[in-house]
């Protein structure tokens, strides 16, 4: 559904610097134009959008905990909930069509939701243009 991963961070140059040792690049040339760094042999990239996840709208005890190595501090990651509003928003701008088929493929893989919170966050998200019911 995507072609990289956002990641927010207060610490961008030395998250930067860590992906350049580990191979990254930042892609350039005609058709190239990203804000991101892809890894060439596996092709996963990551873009830094911002230093709080989404401009911290989302409720943050619903963030994610997830420890890839258990000796090491672990990430956080948005809820189904705000994956969903954001793509919304992004729908509600009139840039990017795809992403009401985005979010309504999401809500369909979902499983379990918490429809009010999803609600609320996606009329923040559209300005109050959208609710959930806009995901059929």
């Amino acid at each position: 559904m995507t072609g990289d991963i956002d990641v927010t961070t207060p610490v961008q140059p030395e998250l930067e610097e860590e992906l350049q040792k580990l191979g990254f690049v930042r892609p350039s040339g005609p058709g190239k134009a990203t804000r991101g760094w892809v890894h060439p042999e596996i092709g996963l990239g990551f873009e830094v959008v911002g230093e709080s996840p989404m401009g911290d709208t989302p409720d943050m005890v619903r963030l994610q905990l997830v420890y890839p190595d258990p000796a090491e501090p672990g990430l956080r990651v948005l809820s189904i909930e705000d994956m969903i509003a954001d793509r919304m928003g992004q729908y509600a701008s009139g840039t990017a069509h795809e992403m009401l088929e985005q979010a309504r493929e999401l809500h369909a893989l979902a499983g379990t939701l918490d429809h009010d919170y999803l609600d609320r966050r996606i009329r923040t998200e559209t300005i109050g243009e959208y609710g959930v019911e806009a995901l059929g």
